[in-house]
């Protein structure tokens, strides 16, 4: 007998804004992504506050599943996945979140996608919200700073709740609602960007701005939570967190309690609230400590307490050191940095490679709520160099997997009950932090580069079959 569930869900996560493009295409809004401009690695992309037709946008054409969702459906059926995590694209079903009326087009696009996976075998599995929030809605309400959003937001889930209640069971209300406890998460999570024009460096959204925003998305996510298990109770709820895991730098008893504090305020933060379905004995501290004061309207308590979550799920990429001492080495990571860990190695982008920390997460995660958990996004972006006949040897993606995948291994034999894996970016995309396609993370190349050119066709990396027969062995097949 192995080591996962007979039913363990294994596939690929992707979102809306950083793989379809058509981006104005059947009447679709733009949102805030539509309005970045790509970056480097050392220069961060950009935000426009209106859409300047001399500059290269990324996701406007993206790499145009939109147009290739059956080919692309089909090469993730060839590698056996059982699940295919997506978003929903707000602006396409409300181009502006204002309207009272739905958009048919859009609505039929989602149709046929999830249609296309389940006769694929695939469990979709969709976000509701992926940083895509209407460009309208930022201009009007500073983005989540506006109460008025909530509403917004639950019609958004209810029109797509009752369309797509036969074809989808498993839904997650914010992806990684935590981004927004650092002062970058402003700019995607949050949306709080009225009147800002700038890259991530430049942007500086006050702590009073960022919680309020996250309170209002605490209440959004509760609301359609309950109302989906009111309403339909064959859906399974989840919420999710990018899982920034921190170690303390040295065994100074302050860099125990500095870690202790990092990972409160950086991960518990949000998952106490929709979990337990309160905030957690630390927050008053944390508040008070920066200046923050919450507004609460007098239902949002008991809203709270009645949306919570069925399931946990989360990103896993890589951990830092934190600590109080001044010789602590910096280096780059998802949402953050932190400090240099002299045991891990890197990536090309600074991120530090850590499998026994994802062991270590679902331990965590586990232990401290009790509800199954699920990993939904976990990848290596890297430079893939492409040979002459069309073959990519990522080795390196192989090394990875293999060592993440192992990891999980032992930590459901540590008692975490597992629900499933997707790898983030099972095809190459845009990416997220800076708006590059060299940032490849797929199993699949797509001809597409920084500049805007390329012939968009996809091809197999080595690392293809190495998933697929991952997933064949249902996880045992790690050789």
């Amino acid at each position: 007998m192995g080591v996962f569930r007979d039913d363990f869900l294994w596939g690929g996560a992707c979102a809306a804004n950083q793989f379809e493009g058509a981006w104005d295409a059947d009447g679709k809004g733009d949102s805030v992504i539509d309005h970045c401009i790509g970056g480097v690695f050392n220069k961060q992309k950009r935000i426009t506050i209106e859409i300047d037709p001399n500059q290269l946008y990324p996701s406007h054409e993206a790499i145009d599943f939109y147009h290739h969702y059956e080919e692309d459906i089909e090469l993730f059926a060839q590698m056996g996945f059982n699940v295919l995590r997506t978003s929903i694209n707000w602006t396409r079903i409300y181009p502006t979140g204002l309207e009272d009326e739905p958009l048919e087009a859009g609505l039929a696009f989602y149709d046929k996608v999830f249609d296309c996976m389940i006769a694929h075998g695939m469990e979709p599995l969709i976000t509701l919200s992926h940083y895509e929030l209407p460009y309208e809605l930022v201009r009007r309400y500073n983005g989540w700073a506006g109460r008025e959003v909530i509403a917004l937001f639950e019609k958004l889930c209810h029109t797509v709740f009752e369309r797509y209640k036969d074809k989808v069971r498993y839904w997650l209300t914010f992806n990684e609602i935590n981004c927004a406890t650092a002062e970058m998460g402003a700019m995607y999570g949050t949306s709080n960007l009225q009147g800002f024009e700038g890259g991530r460096d430049e942007l500086y959204v006050g702590p009073q701005i960022r919680y309020q925003s996250l309170h209002h998305q605490f209440v959004a996510s509760a609301r359609v939570v309950k109302y989906a298990h009111e309403h339909y109770p064959q859906f399974k709820m989840g919420c999710m967190t990018v899982y920034l895991q921190t170690y303390p730098a040295t065994c100074d008893p302050a860099d125990q309690l500095a870690n202790q504090k990092n990972m409160r305020n950086r991960v518990f933060y949000t998952t106490d609230v929709q979990v337990r379905g309160a905030y957690g004995c630390y927050c008053k501290r944390l508040w008070e400590e920066q200046g923050v004061t919450i507004e609460w309207e007098p239902t949002d308590a008991q809203e709270l307490r009645e949306g919570k979550v069925d399931f946990l799920s989360f990103s896993y990429y890589m951990t830092n050191l934190i600590g109080t001492h001044d010789d602590l080495e910096e280096t780059e990571g998802n949402i953050v940095g932190g400090g240099k860990n002299p045991y891990l190695e890197a990536s090309a982008w600074g991120w530090q490679i850590d499998p026994d920390g994802l062991r270590f997460a679902l331990n965590e995660m586990y232990d401290r709520y009790q509800i199954p958990v699920m990993v939904v996004e976990n990848g290596l972006g890297e430079f893939d160099k492409k040979e002459d006949d069309g073959s990519v040897h990522d080795t390196y993606r192989i090394d990875y997997l293999r060592k993440h995948v192992a990891a999980m291994r032992e930590a459901v034999r540590d008692g975490v009950d597992l629900l499933g894996y997707t790898w983030w970016g099972p095809i190459d995309l845009v990416s997220h932090g800076t708006g590059e396609m060299r940032k490849r993370y797929g199993f699949i190349y797509v001809d597409k580069y920084d500049d805007g050119t390329g012939d968009l066709s996809r091809s197999k990396k080595d690392s293809f079959e190495y998933y697929r027969r991952i997933i064949a062995s249902n996880g045992e097949d790690l050789g």
